[in-house]
Formats: C-alpha cells, sequence, structure tokens
C-alpha cells in the first residue's frame, strides 16, 4: 500500500506538471497545442546536451532548458498563432498549425539528435527503502519534491502576481480584460511561453530519470489531453486534480495488474472513455456551450 502510493504521488506531480502548460495555453488562446509532447522532449534534450554533455550543473542546465522553451514558446505564439487567430474564425486552423509543429519538432530532434534513447547521469545516488514496504531511488524522490514544489509556484504565481492576475482574467474573459486594459497580445505571448517552459521544466527533470528519445512526444501529449479531459479543459486545478488521478490510476494498475501486461493503460482508457460520456466537461469544467 506505501509503495502504491508513493508512486502515485510520483506520476501525479510528473503528470500535473505537464498538464499545466497545456490546459494554461488552452485557457488563455483556446488553442489544443498537440506540440507540448514534442516540447517536453525539447526540454528533455536541452537538459542533456547541457547536463550531460557539457557539464553544466544540473541546475543551471534546466534553467538553461525553461529558458530555452519559454523562448521558443514566446516565438511561436507571435509569429505563427497570432497571425492564424487574428486572420482565421475556424478553431481548426490552429488545430492544423500545432499538429504541425508537431511534425516539424519531431523532425528537427531526428534530425539533431538521432533516435536513440539518451539519457543523463543520476543528479542523487542511493535508495531508501523503509522495512522493504517503501523502496524508492533518492533522485525519485528529489524530482517528486522538485515537481510538487514547481506546481506550488506556479499557483502562487497564477493568484498573487500582476502577470499572474492579468492571464487569469484574460482566461476568464478575453473581451472583458481587453475592455479593462490588459493587453491581450502580450499576454497571450507570455502565456504561452509560460506553458511551454512548464513543458521544457518537466522534461528537464524527468530526463534524469526516464531519459529522452523521439518517441516519447506522442505519447507524452496523449496523456496530457487525458488529464485536461479528466479535471476540464481551460481549468488549472482541472489539471493538478486530472494529474494526480491518472497517476494514481497508472500506479494502481502496474501494481494491481502487472501480470497482465500493457492492460493498465487499455483499463484507464476504457474508464476515461465511460466517464466522459456520464460529464463530457471534466470533473471542474463548465457544460460545453
Amino acid at each position: 500500500m506505501e509503495q502504491i502510493l508513493a508512486n502515485g504521488i510520483y506520476l501525479g506531480a510528473q503528470y500535473a506538471m505537464i498538464a499545466l502548460g497545456l490546459t494554461l495555453i488552452f485557457a488563455l488562446m483556446n488553442v489544443l497545442n498537440f506540440a507540448h509532447g514534442q516540447m517536453y522532449v525539447l526540454g528533455g534534450f536541452v537538459t542533456y546536451t547541457f547536463y550531460g554533455q557539457l557539464g553544466w550543473p544540473f541546475i543551471l542546465a534546466l534553467l538553461a532548458s525553461c529558458i530555452t522553451l519559454a523562448v521558443l514558446g514566446a516565438l511561436i505564439e507571435r509569429f505563427l498563432f497570432a497571425p492564424v487567430i487574428r486572420r482565421s474564425s475556424r478553431e481548426e486552423s490552429t488545430m492544423l498549425l500545432a499538429a504541425g509543429l508537431a511534425f516539424l519538432f519531431d523532425a528537427v530532434i531526428l534530425l539533431v539528435f538521432g533516435e536513440k534513447q539518451r539519457g543523463v547521469p543520476k543528479i542523487v545516488d542511493g535508495v531508501f527503502n523503509w522495512d522493504f514496504r517503501l523502496i524508492m531511488p533518492y533522485d525519485r524522490i528529489l524530482i517528486c519534491v522538485l515537481a510538487i514544489l514547481s506546481i506550488v509556484t506556479f499557483i502562487l504565481f497564477m493568484q498573487y502576481s500582476k502577470t499572474g492576475r492579468a492571464l487569469r482574467a484574460l482566461a476568464q474573459d478575453r473581451t472583458a480584460a481587453q475592455l479593462m486594459g490588459v493587453n491581450v497580445a502580450r499576454y497571450s505571448m507570455i502565456g504561452f511561453a509560460l506553458g511551454a517552459m512548464l513543458a521544457g521544466l518537466v522534461g528537464g527533470l524527468l530526463v534524469t530519470i526516464t531519459g529522452v528519445n523521439l518517441g516519447m512526444g506522442g505519447p507524452t501529449s496523449i496523456k496530457a489531453f487525458m488529464m485536461v479531459m479528466i479535471g476540464g479543459a481551460g481549468v488549472i486545478s482541472g489539471a493538478i486534480a486530472g494529474g494526480i488521478i491518472l497517476g494514481f490510476m497508472e500506479a494502481i494498475g502496474l501494481a494491481v495488474l502487472s501480470q497482465y501486461g500493457d492492460i493498465t493503460y487499455l483499463l484507464i482508457f476504457v474508464s476515461l472513455m465511460i466517464f466522459l460520456a456520464i460529464r463530457p466537461q471534466g470533473l471542474m469544467g463548465k457544460p460545453w456551450g
């Protein structure tokens, strides 16, 4: 039981971080960022380059990953999504653009880093062992703590900072926020950059545990969309709840059903389909329309 609880917290924290960036972008711009998983992979490769290849301290490499993805997100919003949103009223336009970006990032990653699995040295050695009831490597414990601190910092930033309040106003009512003097173009760019930065941050954190490779982008995006659908599209607290729920579902399934192979993920998808049929807006989302 203790092992399942610890694994659920560890998985839930990292999944919540992945979902936060995606749901923030959706809340601000009504854009489904299909390239979110590829941004996660890019963040992992940036950390791999600076920490694993160049020998930078892990914290500096993680900071480089955050800055790189934030700048990339700002440029993407300013020069790609903003013009498309301004010139087209069809939501399909942004969806196609996001899908095209996902394929572009995959091609760039393949060209620059190749398709092999890449890993970095452990940041902490050793394993915590509590009477064989709870066994977890110290590096996973550290990454879990850093992920939780990042989530708390993000919540405090959104709640109490001037930029966070402007982003929340923009998410609640774009037109009203503009009438109240919020620079919509500026804060849309900041929001997209922040969402991309969160993807780069979690990618940089998890490269020390799982490594990184070209094929991780698609599955990561799928899990992110699952968490957003569980919690409610565009709801920050819903993204966190969705990440925790998915993390515990995966931890319980892998512990109880491990002898049946990958049936855990099949049951998670079936459960999600049944849940969405009953409550399509998610746990905390408002009914569509």
